[in-house]
């Protein structure tokens, strides 16, 4: 290809057509001559211009400008089948073939690429088993964006990214202003949509079992005759979930790594990853009689535990180290989970017979419950707003104080002043969300609907033990009227998600909030090279200067 231009006025001619072997002299003299005109200025306004009229044999090729960025793409008959013609991306981000943040003008979501999060163990052993062969230029560019991809799939997303980006309950649906990294309309892999939030069933089945055995057992009930094959049967179905749940999510972990790493960045779901072992350990409370011995053995404590206190360490030092996702930044109704592992593996201490690490658990819970709850509560300015659809969550905030004084009272075997201090803290948390309505209904069925049954269960635990410290009539009637409540949301929710999830199939949309981009992408920019073709090259050329200019005028001024 030759370039070559006439200074004519202020007209700019630029030639595209390929020179020719055989006219290459021609051209050269040619070429020449136009110098010569130029060094003489005398004479070059009044020598009439001469254009070019050089026949050349027609030349087969075909032309594409794309409508979206103005850049046109030639396929002449260097391809190997004349007939194949390279098609423009109409992608809103594509700029024909030229790369556009590191994607090259290729765009996985257009293609449903979903390995950008399977584990790169996994593609390493893939691509092994496929034959070597050539590749083509483009073959090679598709490679270096896939790569490109993958290094943006890789990088951890900052915390604030999520609350500007995704809305709903447990934040998983995105904005309508924000673009993901995969496709909406079209079907992920059953994995990429099974979510870390599916423990929450597990926390609500487990929880029950814990009631209905303390409904069987406890003096307050006995009148109610409720026989132990409730429990155990509520025992062996939260069990068998426990186990469905926990064996898919670890052939996610094996298979879709990068989508595990995007839900431990969310800020709501990492404290889901302590669920798995809080149900655990609900398993061991609640356990029917003739199953389990009256002291359970100290090994299943250390078992159960061990991951959530390092889990505490973790998200508790980022919270302290005051960095991106410092608790008045990331805090919201779900990081309650966290404490309330604490509370949980007190308990279980208490129920070993370890009673000093099970007051070391406690106090560590209950310190970080205060800075949860006043941070909840004062919103700082400085911390991202809660998005209006994140209210099934917001039943956490009885969780928590109820796992506090039953955690208190198995410690010091007696429901005291402080354990009813943190009851009535949570009896009244939960009746200013019951005359709240509004606050839980006209949102579309989910799995995070499982946030009110846990809370709930643990709040008529606790009224069963406060019932037998303090008999009375309207102590019994509060503890079976929370109870039944309890019961009937877990049984309307177990019935939905069965429908929801064999019947009609929609249990698990797209996990949209996994595919989000680091950095936002607004659709209705427009690309900066779109009025390139309203120019011509050297006005082009002379307006990216003048940018470059103000750009470090602008810099000179900032230093200044």
């Amino acid at each position: 290809m030759n370039v070559g231009s006439n200074s004519v006025g202020n007209n700019h001619l630029v030639d595209i057509n390929e020179v020719l072997h055989e006219e290459e002299e021609d051209h050269n003299e040619e070429n020449s001559n136009i110098s010569t005109i130029a060094d003489k200025p005398d004479m070059r306004f009044n020598r009439p211009t001469k254009n070019r009229e050089i026949k050349r044999p027609p030349r087969k090729f075909s032309r594409q400008v794309s409508l979206e960025t103005g850049f046109s793409v030639l396929n002449g008959e260097t391809s190997k089948d004349k007939n194949e013609r390279k098609i423009l991306g109409r992608s809103g981000k594509s700029f024909g073939g030229f790369g556009v943040n590191g994607t090259n003008g290729i765009e996985a979501r257009n293609k449903g690429d979903f390995n950008m999060f399977r584990t790169k163990s996994t593609i390493a052993r893939q691509s092994s088993k496929i034959p070597l062969r050539k590749e083509s230029g483009i073959e090679l560019q598709n490679n270096n964006a896939k790569g490109g991809l993958d290094d943006r799939v890789k990088k951890s997303v900052p915390a604030g990214r999520y609350f500007d980006a995704l809305t709903g309950p447990e934040l998983d649906q995105v904005k309508d202003s924000e673009d993901i990294l995969l496709p909406k309309d079209e079907k992920w892999p059953f994995l990429l949509r099974f979510p870390i939030g599916c423990f929450g069933i597990c926390l609500g089945l487990s929880s029950q079992a814990i009631l209905w055995r303390s409904l069987a057992l406890s003096p307050v009930t006995k009148f109610l005759h409720v026989p132990l094959f409730i429990n155990f049967a509520v025992w062996l179905l939260a069990v068998g979930v426990l186990v469905a749940v926990f064996i898919t999510y670890m052939f996610k972990c094996a298979l879709y790594f990068e989508a595990i790493k995007r839900e431990y960045f969310h800020p709501v779901r990492v404290n889901f990853f302590c669920a798995p072992w809080i149900v655990c350990m609900f398993l061991a409370i609640g356990a029917p009689p003739k199953t389990a011995p009256g002291t359970l053995h100290p090994a299943i404590w250390c078992v159960f535990m061990a991951p959530i206190f390092f889990l505490n360490l973790k998200i508790y030092g980022q919270w302290l180290s005051g960095g991106k996702r410092r608790l008045c930044k990331v805090a919201n109704p779900s990081s309650h989970l966290s404490v309330i592992g604490n509370f949980v593996g007190a308990i279980l201490a208490a129920k070993v017979g370890w009673k000093e690490p099970g007051k070391f658990l406690w106090s560590i819970g209950f310190a970080h419950y205060l800075v949860v709850f006043v941070t909840l509560y004062q919103r700082l300015p400085t911390s991202e707003a809660l998005p209006k659809e994140l209210h099934p969550v917001y039943s956490m905030f009885i969780a928590t104080p109820a796992a506090a004084s039953l955690a208190w009272g198995a410690i010091y075997d007696e429901f005291d002043g402080l354990a009813r201090t943190c009851y009535f803290i949570s009896l009244f948390l939960y009746l200013s969300l019951v005359v709240r309505p509004n606050f839980f209904t006209g949102f579309k069925f989910s799995v995070a609907w499982w946030s009110y049954t846990f809370p709930m269960t643990t709040v008529s635990i606790a009224t069963i033990k406060y019932a037998e410290e303090v008999p009375s009539f309207i102590t019994k009637a509060l503890a079976l009227a929370l109870s039944f409540m309890s019961t009937t949301m877990v049984c309307i929710l177990f019935v939905s998600t069965l429908l929801h999830a064999f019947i009609w199939k929609t249990l698990f949309p797209n996990d949209l909030a996994i595919a989000i981009t680091k950095k936002r992408y607004s659709k209705d920019k427009k690309p900066l090279m779109k009025s390139w073709t309203k120019h011509s090259p050297l006005s082009f050329v002379t307006s990216i200067g003048k940018h470059n200019s103000g750009d470090k005028e602008c810099a000179s001024e900032e230093e200044k």
